[in-house]
């Protein structure tokens, strides 16, 4: 699989990595649902496997578990992906999120995080939301610190803006940004990616299949099925009038991919990498079912008439 250099810094990475997000489960605000911790690394192994050199995750994805599955999924493993991680969400007994970005916090969570994943350095460390936005300069200070003092390769930045990446980048130079891309929500284009183009600061999309809507697997039926605890069930564009233009891109995706014996999710992803500022992205994989169906994205281009019939679709 071939690789791009993610902005100034020395890691060159797959056009797509391993979103740990639903890795973490459920029973917390931001949950996918139960999930098979084995399912997990099976898709982890998978993985890597295929080529992918790098995982993301989070601190916040089932309040450490997540990082913790993918610490036992690469133990004793050879081969293994870089390690993407991020600050800025916190939990206490209550088990509910808040957002600090004070130093003390940053440097206690980048602990937390070498230890659950078992290493004595990140690959890539990120805040993950720029909350409370009066804390910005402080946080990045104490990325910038952790840094020097080898805890981390590489800082980024997680759902800045334009004005929050100039912030930061008065201090030190941001490596990446990770913002929210795909069909539905294209919103970046406007100003953040060009910004990011304009100063060499790598883009590694989250949401590029909108958290499954764009898979083509995703139904109704589904969707009813799906448990209490997870997020998708309360989220905007899996509710009415939404829903029905979203699983109508859908099927214009699967149009589209079965001329190419892709997927709808890969005709998704590869939509997002078309952009020349976007460096990768990040999806989703909770089994090697679902690393099968999105691996193929990685090396597929869509035609210009393509990308036209996808611009015309009906979008909000």
């Amino acid at each position: 699989m071939q690789t791009r250099q993610l902005g100034n810094s020395d890691l060159h990475i797959t056009p797509i990595g391993l979103g740990a997000w639903a890795i973490g489960g459920g029973d917390y605000a931001f949950g996918w649902g139960p999930q098979e911790d084995n399912d997990s690394i099976a898709a982890i192994h998978a993985a890597v496997e295929h080529g992918i050199n790098w995982i993301d995750t989070a601190p916040v994805y089932g309040l450490g578990h997540s990082e913790e599955v993918v610490a036992r999924a690469l133990k004793g493993r050879q081969r293994k992906p870089y390690i993407f991680t991020k600050c800025s969400m916190v939990w206490g007994q209550d088990r509910k999120v808040t957002n600090s970005m004070k130093r003390e916090s940053v440097f206690r969570e980048c602990e937390d995080s070498l230890r659950r994943l078992g290493t004595d350095v990140i690959d890539l460390y990120q805040i993950h939301w720029p909350n409370p936005d009066p804390e910005i300069e402080e946080g990045w200070r104490a990325l910038a610190d952790l840094q020097k003092a080898g805890k981390v390769r590489w800082i980024a930045v997680s759902n800045f803006n334009v004005s929050q990446m100039a912030r930061a980048q008065a201090i030190a130079p941001i490596i990446s940004l990770q913002p929210p891309y795909s069909i539905i929500s294209p919103e970046v284009e406007a100003g953040i990616l060009p910004y990011c183009g304009e100063h060499n600061i790598g883009v590694i999309v989250y949401s590029p299949m909108k958290s499954g809507l764009l898979t083509g697997a995703m139904t109704r039926e589904r969707i009813a099925a799906m448990p209490d605890d997870d997020f998708r069930k309360r989220a905007l564009n899996y509710q009415e009038p939404h829903l029905t233009r979203n699983l109508a891109i859908a099927d214009k995706l699967k149009e589209i991919g079965s001329k190419h014996r892709k997927s709808a999710g890969e005709v998704a992803i590869a939509w997002t990498l078309r952009r020349p500022e976007v460096t990768s992205a990040i999806v989703g994989m909770r089994s090697p079912k679902q690393v099968a169906g999105v691996v193929g994205a990685a090396d597929f281009r869509l035609t210009a008439d393509e990308i036209g019939e996808i611009a015309a679709l009906p979008r909000a």
